[in-house]
């Protein structure tokens, strides 16, 4: 795979005593930290001729350097023309409002179809390589058949500044859920490490064996309704299938949900059949962050959707 652009760098008295990757990528804005320490281990960066291959090794502060930027790996996903509700959109990134159904990103069963193949056609390709070839731009996901807010990576440096907020868990992430039945309390926190099952890997279950992964969820009431309610729930932390596992966990699973939910009343019973609602009822509604590039805080709200709208009002009948 050939270099398509070469770029030469003059660092900074500024940059004296820094590693060598952090210098550059403070004299390369548009490469991240991490796409230049790659590139430094690669042997994309020269100086008088001779590679440099060592990151960590300090600069002086006046060394002439040459970065061979090779052509970006083909993705093998498809560009499909696939409707999407975008909310926000800057040339470093994107909030878009998933539908139930869509599938995130290609994996066994769903290689296309997917929001990463509909991104790709939006884009033009330009999304976030991080990732790998399967999920570019992909910094965070939500399950199929949940509905509602994720962001975007399109550059290396968007994804790197959005990964640390979501480690660092100072991301904003509010869900709505309803729920069979009413929990005991007006809110509470449910604080449960998660893994994958060990009598299912399909499946996410608490575990107390060293495995599990800290996932912290906080809940609060926001509609009791006959057997049913609706509840907000506020992410501390982001695994899989968590809102679904810890909700399960206090005895008011999410309705319809086929893997972790249980039968509900009669009444609600028939309500979901009558209504052919046969997904978790869950959406994520709001999501805020502070926007890696400009600083500025984003935040973002989405509606229940349709089917959800549709269950919230005949509960309430």
């Amino acid at each position: 795979m050939g270099a398509i652009q070469s770029i030469d760098v003059r660092l900074e008295p500024g940059h004296e005593g820094w590693r060598l990757d952090r210098a550059l990528a403070a004299a390369v804005p548009t490469l991240s930290r991490e796409r230049i320490k790659v590139l430094i281990k690669s042997g994309a960066v020269a100086q008088d001729g001779a590679l440099v291959r060592d990151p960590a090794i300090k600069v002086h502060g006046d060394e002439a350097l040459t970065l061979a930027i090779p052509e970006p790996a083909p993705a093998h996903n498809e560009a499909q023309d696939i409707p999407l509700s975008i909310i926000f959109e800057d040339e470093h990134l994107l909030v878009v409002d998933k539908p139930a159904g869509l599938v995130v990103h290609p994996a066994a069963g769903n290689f296309d179809g997917t929001l990463v193949n509909a991104l790709l056609h939006h884009c033009h390709g330009s999304l976030s390589g991080i990732s790998g070839v399967a999920r570019p731009g992909i910094v965070h996901r939500i399950d199929k058949d949940t509905s509602g807010l994720l962001v975007v990576a399109k550059t290396d440096v968007a994804h790197e500044g959005l990964a640390r907020q979501f480690a660092d868990h100072s991301i904003e992430r509010r869900y709505k859920a309803i729920v069979s039945g009413t929990p005991a309390r007006s809110k509470g926190s449910v604080d449960a490490p998660l893994a994958r099952s060990s009598h299912d890997r399909k499946k996410v279950a608490i575990v107390k064996d060293g495995r599990g992964k800290r996932a912290v969820t906080h809940w609060s009431i926001e509609k009791v309704f006959r057997d049913a309610a609706m509840v907000e729930c506020r992410l501390e932390t982001g695994r899989t299938h968590q809102v679904r596992v810890h909700m399960a966990s206090i005895g008011n699973p999410l309705l319809g949900d086929q893997v972790y939910g249980r039968a509900p009343h009669q009444r609600v019973r028939e309500l979901l059949q009558r209504l052919d609602f046969k997904r978790q009822a869950l959406h994520a509604a709001e999501l805020g962050f502070i926007h890696p590039v400009t600083k500025a805080r984003m935040a973002f709200t989405s509606p229940l959707p349709a089917d959800m709208q549709q269950l919230f009002t005949a509960l309430g009948v």
